[in-house]
């Protein structure tokens, strides 16, 4: 054998030693860190967490306060926790104000909070007002959309127990909640009432990194003799860094009765939020941020206030869509009158009347041949809005937070927990700023298979607090479960939530036993 070519088999030999030696460290290394020694999942805590509030320090009549809760993983278990002490033992909720036209480097904190499992309320101060420079229009913007520097708005940026089960909500003055503060992200979706009933839509976009963010805005309404409705003006949206920029849209989908929005980054994250309202000094809703184009989706939290329901349905893609309705309701799921037999064009969006489901509480589950986005109109609402909107939203995973709930006797707050598949059984627990998650045995729901309940929900027993925060844990064995929060006054619903997952921990990723597979994941 020549000198070169043992030298070659040499070389192959010891590629083949290493490449296995990659291998076998590897897959034990990955198995181990996915399933342990036990052959259980490992967890890892979560250690930060980030929302974005667009109202408070803003001038909007909704802009008033911040309120946070923390549940983290030992409240959730029931076990003791402690609700005081330093931000080192607890972790720490840094409260920050967004800069009008945006600043390198990160404001100074407006407040911070290191209590986990109870509820804090944080009053935020207006914002400096806008330069003469801050309120013109950027480049690009014309005639039917503007866009331009914003005031207010806040981050809220979680670590160690504070972040784990952390949600954050946006309040008004009458301590009314608008809105549930959002993650940043790069695609988010919202679908309501078009211009016709709501004159004033904005969107308003933020970005809490140090380096500018560009976005871009997709419209499809139910107009379908207007103006193109995509321009300039809706593509190459620079959001500065640690700032909000809001762009006014009502001009663009002049008497649209109905308006489908995406947002979608191609350079850096943003928080999108859209209010509407028929003027600037109505509250006006806060339209929440509904679940991707998909062929199955589920809206909860429908209340057992009486009138009309109008379920919107936008179809993103060119493909026409086959859709079937379904209503999980307290006597089981049916299909509703009108819930059968909807076809719909692509690039389209419609409103489906389904008055049978006046006066019944539970959720609908929409089921399509092609990805779709749906929400529901209700009658209420806030002032200056057409109506109430529940939204689709995904299951429960771990725990479900809602941070801010009312607790004076003009308002009732009711919780509606629907099992679209398998039977469920959830703990249903309450807080208040005194008053911690940890420790609470709180109640146990069950639902049956294909059904729904309401639960009257209030705050702990011998509470004088004049708000709750309400969690809602899935327990061992319990089938897919969705859940939305209405709170309603006089007999009128104000507001309708879906109950978020609020995190304490999150699985570490498998590895495949290929060593393609390995290799990819180096």
């Amino acid at each position: 054998m020549s000198r070169l070519r043992y030298r070659r088999v040499i070389f192959a030999a010891l590629v083949i030693a290493v490449l296995a030696g990659i291998y076998v460290a590897a897959g034990t290394s990955h198995r181990a860190a996915a399933s342990g020694s036990s052959g259980q999942i490992v967890k890892a805590a979560v250690s930060t967490a980030v929302r974005v509030c667009a109202a408070p320090g803003s001038s909007s009549p909704t802009s008033a306060s911040v309120a946070v809760a923390a549940v983290p993983s030992s409240s959730a278990s029931g076990a003791s926790a402690t609700t005081s002490g330093s931000a080192t033992t607890n972790g720490s909720a840094v409260i920050s104000p967004l800069v009008a036209g945006g600043s390198q480097t990160a404001p100074p904190a407006a407040a911070t909070v290191t209590k986990p499992g109870v509820l804090q309320i944080t009053d935020i101060k207006t914002a400096p007002a806008l330069t003469k420079a801050q309120q013109a229009s950027q480049a690009g913007s014309s005639q039917d959309v503007t866009t331009q520097d914003s005031r207010g708005g806040v981050e809220v940026s979680a670590t160690g127990p504070m972040a784990q089960g952390l949600e954050v909500e946006q309040t008004s003055a009458t301590g009314l909640v608008t809105a549930q503060c959002g993650t940043p992200g790069t695609n988010f979706w919202f679908l309501g009432p078009g211009e016709a009933s709501s004159a004033t839509i904005d969107l308003y976009l933020m970005n809490i990194s140090s380096q500018p963010a560009d976005a871009q805005v997709s419209v499809l309404t139910d107009v379908t003799n207007g103006p193109p409705l995509l321009g300039n003006a809706d593509n190459g949206i620079t959001v500065p860094p640690h700032s909000v920029v809001v762009q006014s849209l009502g001009k663009l989908v002049h008497a649209s009765k109905i308006l489908a929005l995406n947002v979608t980054t191609s350079v850096g994250q943003v928080v999108a939020a859209v209010r509407e309202t028929r003027s600037a000094s109505d509250n006006g809703n806060w339209l929440p941020v509904t679940s991707p184009p998909s062929r199955h989706l589920v809206i909860p939290g429908l209340p057992r206030s009486s009138g009309s329901r109008s379920l919107y349905i936008a179809v993103p893609g060119t493909a026409a869509a086959q859709v079937k309705i379904t209503a999980v309701t307290a006597n089981g799921s049916y299909q509703p009158t009108g819930g059968t037999g909807i076809d719909l064009l692509g690039g389209s969006a419609v409103a489906i009347a389904l008055p049978s489901l006046g006066g019944v509480p539970g959720a609908i589950t929409v089921t399509s041949s092609q990805p779709v986005v749906a929400t529901m109109l209700l009658p209420g609402g806030p002032a200056g809005t057409p109506g109430a909107i529940a939204v689709s939203a995904p299951q429960v995973f771990e725990q479900g937070v809602v941070a801010d709930n009312p607790a004076h006797s003009h308002y009732s707050t009711d919780l509606v927990l629907s099992a679209p598949g398998k039977a469920a059984r959830v703990r249903v627990t309450t807080a208040t700023s005194s008053i911690s998650a940890a420790g609470q045995q709180g109640s146990v729901v069950t639902i049956k298979a294909r059904s729904s309940v309401l639960v009257p929900v209030t705050s702990p027993p011998g509470s004088k607090a004049t708000a709750f925060t309400l969690v809602v844990t899935p327990l061992s064995g319990s089938g897919p479960v969705y859940a939305g929060r209405i709170i309603t006054a006089g007999g009128s619903v104000q507001s309708i939530m879906p109950v978020p997952s609020a995190l304490t921990w999150i699985p570490l990723p498998s590895a495949g036993e290929s060593l393609a597979a390995i290799l990819n994941q180096q």
